[in-house]
């Protein structure tokens, strides 16, 4: 096995979230503090939730040949489209590429659920004939991964982590090791999402894991203690990854560095984090090590955040094991957001990167009455201006898994 040793960049951005459809409105509406979470028709009957975080003025045949997209589900458009976004940001199609070396590395935490729910709709109302033949292809996780790839070219590693709602950091982590070790030069890397279907609703409305809030732009509010759940929302974040030298080669614009990735396991519950946070502070201590820093240089994390009442105690206690009395300012833009799931840690590695460039930390919203046991400056309301050199993004995700990455500027 080789050793990882090459440096690893991100010259490339793309999103589509409840706040914006592109790198500079969403960063704009995050630094701003505006909510992405409206009122929605969920189209259940007798639903307690009534919001929800969905992409603006947005139509996928807008992006894509209308024949795909009624061949996939909305997941992978939105995924196919972020990643679009992202390599035409890059350049990197602009240069000479060695197709060989170029991968993609795509997931999603749930993956196609409408489309799965419209062919069991279909297969009991009329028959299996009229399910699809697109079904099965058009709705599995790494379908975003194979579709991008087959669109340009790309022969590199053709990969697709599902870890829940840390998947976009899992896949921006690997994919950067798939560089860092020699396999690939370059890597497009992210999540999307899709899950704001009955089915899925239902499911968390039964776990108790949403928010009942009816007023929409107040519903996301992290370590609140009026909190009562996370806002399901829907999106898409990629970033290509890129050798360091072969980035400079071709005189791509570097965003900044992954210095760190850091992974876990809480085993501990199926849905739950442990009350003691280890499994968080595990993964964020294994981040540390692996960018060779020491924690006073770690300026900014974007945490997990999700506004529940178990998981945003045990992400405080978490990053207190870690940092001591020395933890640095935190937010979560998940306030403006929702949570995305396994599009989540790809977004919010772009507003990290965002925050980087800009020396601006984004606010995390709504936070009006602090939840006493979280007493750590979650940069409350409004974005600070502060000089960002290393920053730290936290997903983690049902099964009690864990990952952390750590980009510095450069």
């Amino acid at each position: 096995m080789k050793q990882l040793h090459r440096r690893v960049v991100v010259t490339g951005l793309g999103i589509l979230s409840p706040i914006g459809n592109t790198v500079d409105d969403a960063w704009s509406a995050c630094v701003e503090g505006k909510s992405g979470i409206t009122t929605v028709d969920i189209g259940l009957e007798n639903n307690p939730v009534k919001i929800g975080g969905r992409l603006k003025n947005f139509n996928s045949n807008n992006f894509l040949d209308p024949k795909e997209v009624r061949r996939v589900d909305p997941f992978i458009q939105y995924g196919i489209i972020a990643a679009n976004q992202s390599i035409e940001n890059s350049g990197i199609l602009e240069s000479n590429l060695d197709l060989t070396k170029v991968g993609v590395n795509f997931g999603s935490g749930i993956g196609g659920i409408d489309t799965i729910e419209n062919n069991k709709t279909l297969l009991e109302s009329k028959g299996y004939r009229k399910v699809s033949p697109f079904f099965v292809p058009g709705s599995i996780v790494n379908m975003i991964s194979g579709l991008v790839s087959i669109k340009h070219g790309f022969m590199g590693p053709n990969t697709s982590v599902v870890t829940a709602c840390s998947t976009g950091n899992h896949c921006i982590g690997t994919a950067a090791r798939s560089i860092a070790c020699g396999e690939a030069d370059v890597m497009i890397a992210g999540g999307a999402e899709m899950a704001s279907t009955p089915l899925s609703i239902a499911g968390f409305i039964s776990a108790r894991a949403l928010s009942l809030n009816e007023n929409p732009e107040v519903a996301s509010r992290p370590w609140d203690r009026d909190r009562d759940g996370f806002v399901l929302s829907d999106g898409a974040g990629s970033l290509v990854l890129e050798d360091f030298d072969h980035a400079k080669a071709r005189g791509a614009t570097i965003y900044a560095e992954i210095i760190g990735f850091g992974t876990s396991s809480d085993a501990y519950h199926m849905t739950a984090p442990p009350e003691d946070g280890r499994g968080a502070a595990l993964a964020m201590s294994n981040a540390i090590s692996d960018a060779e820093i020491n924690i006073t240089e770690v300026d900014y994390i974007n945490a997990h955040g999700t506004s529940t009442p178990l998981g945003d105690i045990a992400e405080t206690i978490a990053l207190k094991k870690v940092f001591g009395e020395l933890v640095p300012q935190i937010s979560s833009t998940k306030s403006m957001t929702g949570h995305t799931l396994g599009a989540a840690g790809a977004i919010e590695s772009i507003f990290c990167i965002k925050a980087l460039n800009d020396g601006i930390i984004p606010p995390t919203i709504n936070l009006d009455n602090p939840d006493p046991l979280c007493d750590l400056n979650y940069t409350p309301l409004i974005s600070t201006d502060k000089e960002v050199k290393v920053a730290m993004n936290n997903s983690f995700g049902f099964g009690g898994t864990n990952s952390t990455l750590v980009f510095k500027k450069i």
